[in-house]
């Protein structure tokens, strides 16, 4: 069995890798800070089904509440548990949240992850996976974005330190010869989602008989995926660290792989759509109509988002394909108990 660290293990993401991961018999390191972006309650809620999962788990379940600006724990956790395998969901998120507290995004984001890559350097890591996002694609309007267009135009701050995180990562490869993996995930959504995003927002309002906010006058589309999926990948990347590209070529750099063991993938359903047409899945799962307030695009947000996933399938035979008619009714059973509770 490996040792594997987990960060950001309360969040959304973190969680529901965790579950998969103790379900697979591994020894998992948890770290999360449980800040108060939004309630911790769902944290806990989370860190609590974890819990009583790892009583029936052939793996171990540790957990650190702290955070990974803070290099000393960080550096104790390392001596303590020795990972094999790093996998760095842990940042603080939010595109528009970014707008208003960028300094937020500096420390853990960047510094964090600064953090992270030198206790990888020093312990010999075999594998780091961590977290980007699509909205490292910023102003391309050629859709499906694909990992070999350019990623040199970030309209929000998030987007910025999340590209800088692909950076970093790629000189730690490329230093101190780290297989690393970056993942672009496209709009994760499902049961235990994170209260800033549409989902979780609109199900509160519409539950509520409170009018929901639909941005850009409704014209947006985004490449829903669902957690499960997301989950999937990551752990097909365990068991695949990134490797040298024997077929690089420095004249005409390959974006999503390196001279060293580096890769990038952009991990999303492929299938976008329309925000209204969400909407409305969730208005017939929940059995109530919504009122919107149409609105303008907000500053930092983007049009449409959508993955092309080749490169991930032909590296870990693996493409999400959850339907969101599916992904939605999932999600709107576990929203209905919770907000009932």
């Amino acid at each position: 069995m490996k040792s594997i660290l987990v960060t950001g293990a309360a969040g959304f993401i973190g969680a529901a890798l965790v579950l998969r991961l103790l379900e697979e018999g591994e020894n998992v390191i948890g770290l999360d800070n449980l800040n108060s972006y939004y309630d911790p309650k769902l944290k806990e809620l989370r860190l609590d089904k974890i819990k009583a999962a790892s009583i029936y788990s052939p793996g171990e379940w540790n957990f650190y509440c702290e955070s990974l600006e803070n290099k000393n724990v960080l550096k104790d956790i390392f001596n303590t548990h020795s990972p094999n395998i790093v996998i760095n969901l842990a940042a603080q998120a939010g595109v528009r949240y970014s707008i208003k507290n960028p300094s937020t995004y500096t420390q853990s984001n960047l510094v964090g992850f600064l953090n992270l890559l030198e206790q990888c350097r020093y312990h010999s890591v075999e594998n780091l996976i961590f977290a980007s996002s699509s909205s490292v694609y910023g102003g391309n309007k050629r859709l499906p974005f694909r990992e070999s267009q350019s990623v040199d135009h970030p309209v929000s701050f998030y987007a910025a330190t999340k590209k800088a995180n692909e950076l970093m990562a790629h000189s730690y490869s490329h230093l101190y010869k780290i297989p690393s993996t970056g993942l672009r995930f496209f709009t994760v959504y499902g049961p235990f989602g994170r209260p800033d995003m549409a989902p979780m927002i609109f199900a509160k309002a519409i539950l509520n008989r409170e009018p929901i906010d639909v941005f850009n006058f409704g014209n947006m589309k985004r490449d829903f995926t669902y957690i499960d999926d997301i989950v999937e990948g990551i752990y097909r990347c365990c068991h695949k660290p990134a490797s040298i590209d024997k077929e690089f070529d420095c004249f005409n750099p390959n974006k999503s792989s390196s001279f060293a063991p580096f890769r990038i993938f952009n991990i999303g359903n492929s299938q976008p759509v329309e925000l209204i047409k969400f909407i409305e899945i969730l208005e017939d799962e929940l059995g109530i109509k919504a009122k919107k307030n149409f609105k303008p695009i907000q500053p930092g947000d983007v049009e449409a988002t959508s993955a092309n996933t080749d490169l991930l399938d032909s590296w870990i035979g693996f493409k999400p394909s959850t339907s969101i008619e599916y992904g939605v009714s999932k999600f709107a059973k576990w929203y209905l108990d919770y907000h009932n509770n």
